[in-house]
């Protein structure tokens, strides 16, 4: 019993000597903020003359737009279709009919390195991560990806929550 009493004592005392103790004056510092917006761009010049910014912004889609399905229910979930080829430029709309909640992913080191940047940039603001779309919880909605300035070759795709149950595509860009 004098031990709990003992450590009582000497946690009021530490409390006291934290609440009562010396007390230093408020930092009253003003610290100056330079507001002024500067970016730093790096431009390069491509062999046709145009300039391209160093940094990716989603390319424009050109073509028609390709809608995938993104469906969960008692066959399981899946894209369908899961393996399709659009022309270069054209966008993909995925589109939630059931279950969820699914979203379009894309391996990081299943895509070159040279076409990343852009692939991602191509998603657009609705994303959790690189190469990721935001999770879509209600039917109809949607995430269009444009593969504006993707060059040619197969590019796989997947839902990473649904991905042990088979839910992974390609798609393959001319």
């Amino acid at each position: 019993m004098r031990f709990y009493g003992f450590a009582v004592a000497v946690g009021v005392l530490s409390l006291g000597a934290c609440a009562g103790g010396e007390q230093k004056p408020a930092d009253t510092t003003h610290v100056a903020v330079d507001t002024s917006t500067t970016t730093n761009t790096t431009t390069t010049t491509t062999p046709a003359g145009s300039s391209t910014s160093g940094a990716a912004t989603m390319a424009p889609v050109t073509g028609a737009t390709k809608t995938v399905n993104m469906v969960g229910d008692a066959k399981g979930y899946r894209f369908e279709p899961a393996n399709f080829t659009i022309k270069q430029g054209a966008p993909v709309k995925f589109v939630l009919v059931s279950g969820r909640p699914p979203h379009v992913a894309f391996d990081p080191a299943t895509i070159p390195a040279d076409v990343k940047g852009q692939l991602d940039a191509n998603m657009g603001t609705d994303k959790m991560g690189e190469l990721s779309s935001n999770m879509k919880m209600n039917a109809g909605e949607s995430i269009t990806v444009s593969f504006g300035n993707i060059k040619p070759g197969q590019y796989p795709y997947h839902c990473t929550p649904h991905l042990a149950l088979g839910m992974k595509g390609v798609i393959t860009v001319q």
